[in-house]
This record gives C-alpha cells, sequence and structure tokens, in this order.
C-alpha cells in the first residue's frame, strides 16, 4: 500500500477494532498482532485541507496557509471556553455553525488517571478511544461548544484536562469509580455550575446522572515498559512487530509511532 496517510479509523468492540488509512485503501490492523509491519516515508508531505505539496505539516497536518485561515485551525478549537463567534470574528460563521453551535458532550474519561474532556456528540465514542480512555463517562450534555468549554474550565480547577500519552502507553491505569468522581465534582463545582446554567438557561444545559461507564479493551498483547517515540523525519524506515494499537498510537517492538502525527505525509506501507 502506498499513499497519503489519515488517522486510523476505529470502531467500538471487544477490543477496539482499528483500520490503516493509506489514501483510499484501508488495511484492518487487528489481525496483523504479532506479525512484522513497515512503514517507508517517501518524503513527501501534502496538506489535508488544500493537498498542497509542502515541506511541513501544522497542526496534525494542515499547510501553514490553511493553518491561520481556517476556522478548525484557530486557537479557540483548543480553548473552546474562548469562542469569539459572538464577536462576528470567527474565521468562517458557516463553519462554527456547523461544528461549533451543536450539541456537545462533557465527559470524564481514565486514561493516564481521570480527566475532563468535551466533544461533539457526533464523535463519541471515537473520542475518547483516540485519547487512549480504559473508561468514560458522559455527565453533560450541552447546546454548544462554547458552553462546554466553559463547563471544562470549571471542571478543570480540580482534575486535569490532559493526558499523559507516555502513561497511557504503558497501561499504568487503574479503573475509577467515575460515577462517584463525577457526584464529587458536580457537588464540588455547584456554585459555577449554577453560574453558567443561570447565564444560558437550563435548556442548553442537561445533568446526565443516568448515563453508564462506557469500558473500553484496546488490541494489545503486552505493553512497552520504556516508550521509544519512533520519527519518521528522522526515520524515514521503520519497522517492527506490532504489540499492539492504543488511541492512534502503534505499538512495535521497536518503539511507538503515533499514527495521526502524520497525517498528509506519503507512505508506503508493507508487511
Amino acid at each position: 500500500m502506498q499513499g497519503i496517510l489519515s488517522k486510523m479509523q476505529v470502531r467500538l468492540d471487544s477490543p477496539v477494532q482499528y483500520e490503516l488509512v493509506v489514501g483510499e485503501q484501508r488495511l484492518a490492523l487487528n489481525p496483523l498482532i504479532g506479525k512484522s509491519l513497515k512503514f517507508t516515508y517517501t518524503g513527501r508531505i501534502f496538506c489535508v485541507n488544500c493537498n498542497r505539496s509542502i515541506k511541513k505539516g501544522f497542526n496534525q497536518g494542515y499547510c501553514y496557509p490553511c493553518f491561520i485561515s481556517l476556522a478548525e485551525c484557530d486557537m479557540c478549537i483548543m480553548k473552546p471556553e474562548t469562542c469569539h463567534y459572538a464577536a462576528g470574528t470567527c474565521r468562517d460563521p458557516a463553519w462554527g455553525e456547523a461544528f461549533c453551535l451543536k450539541p456537545h458532550t462533557v465527559y470524564l474519561a481514565n486514561s493516564s488517571g481521570i480527566k475532563v474532556g468535551i466533544t461533539r456528540q457526533t464523535q463519541i465514542p471515537t473520542r475518547w478511544i483516540d485519547q487512549g480512555a480504559i473508561q468514560a463517562l458522559p455527565i453533560f450534555s450541552v447546546q454548544s461548544r462554547y458552553i462546554s468549554g466553559l463547563i471544562e474550565v470549571v471542571i478543570a480547577k480540580h482534575v486535569s484536562d490532559k493526558t499523559s500519552w507516555q502513561q497511557m502507553l504503558k497501561n499504568h491505569v487503574q479503573p475509577i469509580d467515575l460515577a462517584e468522581k463525577r457526584d464529587q465534582l458536580v457537588k464540588l463545582c455547584k456554585t459555577e455550575l449554577d453560574e453558567i446554567i443561570q447565564r444560558f438557561g437550563q435548556p442548553c444545559i442537561s445533568f446526565l446522572p443516568e448515563e453508564p461507564v462506557v469500558d473500553i479493551l484496546f488490541p494489545v498483547d503486552h505493553y512497552p515498559v520504556k516508550i521509544k517515540s519512533l520519527n519518521l523525519d528522522k526515520e524515514p524506515e521503520v519497522q517492527g512487530i506490532l504489540h499492539g494499537i492504543k488511541g492512534q498510537y502503534l505499538l512495535l517492538d521497536t518503539g511507538v509511532i503515533n499514527i495521526r502525527k502524520y497525517s498528509g505525509y506519503e507512505v508506503k506501507v508493507s508487511l
């Protein structure tokens, strides 16, 4: 297979089912655990938006002009509490209406420990899988990305909003009673959450006390003791036995590679 690399496609199952996407081709990865894979980087990179040939990608695969002009690359995507749509300065209001002014979920996840996060409701459970979470629990349903960002900031004062990818890949994580933690956090943040509800109105924010915890099992035969990150820019040929897949990482006996990081790279993949 040879073509432009994209993030792996996932499907929640026991374990999660993965497909490697190379151009228009897809390769089921679960059956390849225990077998050797080789990635050869051709030296060419293409923007994931406009497809122009570039020397360096920004924000996981964009050329610089797209990076500084597209709404999906704006800082408010990383920090949704800074959304400036209402100020009339959104880079692309139509894109904002289609993606940001849609229902979002605030959730707790257990990837390298407990964390709070947000995602569009249409991205559940893909978002949790991509983060390498072994457990996830929706806690609020809200009407926009901006509102979800405000709630995330409040809860992040008490738990992390980031994942340690090294700890996630070593699987140094224990199951957590997410429902109990949800109730503790909601009680702890009650005053600030009530202020957000009062500001936007009760219909815009729904607490989800009855949602079940989602358990996620990844296809890994064993986890690395030490993490060695493989870099296609420094090592254009990467080869190793596939020991597992977690998040957007392939766990090889020679190291780990973040497939999403190399979106837009042209590679040849061989068994």
